[in-house]
């Protein structure tokens, strides 16, 4: 089965961190997030990937380029205007051959999220099978109503006093050809966008099977806001491999999960407690501290007596001497003076 995944957007509310990059680029745990989901779906058997783009498209195209180096092959199609989730998947009508998974690539989805939604669908053949999952504040998004695993109703945004379910659209699709069917029919919005899920319920209307696939959500984030960075990189280090392929100076210690890239330099009297991921080409010490869930890009410098915990630090980042550094996103060349 083919997929199609929406990687268009700027992803606005991230500023100004997407102001140089899309969303999907961010990088988590050494690696961008719409890397981070392509494995994810080439974990779950998924070979053939479109990818929806738009906004500072070249920067996708110039990282994954055909795919081959994540075992997938990528093909790409631009949607020209912000025209919403379904003029976006309506691109992919002449890609697919039959039914086929859809998704948003800037979520941070497990292997597992995936095949959910591919086992249920190919047990049952419907229309669509989306995936839901339970959250604390439902109201930011589309609310799934179902009777036992068949959708009945999508609310969007409900108000706090009318939410009869916490579980929510979880950006996981599998469709048949018939949603270009409902797509073609979709009226746009005030802002002149189709949203897939206005196609979703001319499915329900028209008596068509749309069945939703429950996950957990310690498989499934929406990377929306800064502070979802922070938990993304922490739920992305908790399964780093670790490795050492720079150099580690006599007198440095290393404890716990930690990623050492290559020709990078841990100098002497600096304590790095993972997991936490050191880019290649980046110079840490002497006498630094790294803590848990510290992201650190390629060609970073942190000097004497710095501190950094719970951050994602991009390329070129300097950090001076005796900083410290917690709970924060720095984007790339950023200079922190000393202190």
């Amino acid at each position: 089965m083919k997929a199609v995944v929406l990687a268009a957007g700027e992803g606005r509310r991230l500023r100004p961190i997407t102001l140089t990059r899309p969303k999907h680029m961010i990088p988590i745990g050494g690696r961008p997030l719409l890397e981070h989901h392509l494995l994810s779906l080439r974990d779950s058997g998924i070979k053939e990937t479109l990818l929806v783009v738009n906004y500072k498209s070249d920067q996708i195209k110039r990282y994954f380029e055909d795919g081959s180096n994540l075992g997938i092959k990528i093909e790409y199609i631009r949607q020209k205007e912000t025209g919403g989730t379904a003029d976006a998947f309506a691109l992919a009508e002449d890609y697919v051959n039959g039914d086929f998974l859809a998704t948003y690539g800037d979520l941070l989805i497990s292997s597992e999220v995936v095949r959910s939604a591919l086992d249920l669908h190919l047990r049952e053949s419907p229309a669509a099978t989306l995936t839901t999952v339970e959250v604390e504040h439902p109201e930011r998004y589309g609310v799934i109503k179902t009777t036992q695993n068949r959708v009945v109703e999508i609310v969007e945004k409900p108000t706090p006093g009318t939410i009869t379910s916490r579980q929510i659209n979880a950006g996981v699709y599998v469709f048949s050809p018939e949603i270009f069917k409902a797509i073609k029919r979709t009226e746009r919005s005030p802002r002149g966008e189709q949203e897939i899920t206005d196609s979703i319920r001319l499915l329900i209307e028209n008596e068509e099977t749309v069945l939703a696939a429950k996950v957990s959500a310690d498989h499934w984030l929406d990377v929306g806001r800064p502070w979802d960075l922070l938990d993304a990189n922490m739920r992305v280090l908790k399964h780093l491999e670790p490795r050492v392929l720079g150099r580690v100076e006599e007198g440095a210690h290393i404890e716990g999960t930690v990623f050492i890239g290559e020709e990078a330099r841990i100098r002497s009297g600096t304590y790095i407690e993972g997991p936490a991921y050191i880019g290649k080409e980046s110079d840490v010490g002497p006498n630094c501290y790294i803590g848990p869930y510290t992201s650190v890009g390629r060609k970073v410098r942190i000097r004497n007596g710095a501190e950094v915990k719970n951050s994602i630090l991009m390329n070129d980042v300097h950090i001076g001497p005796l900083s410290y550094v917690v709970d924060s996103v720095i984007g790339e060349d950023c200079d922190f003076g000393a202190g």
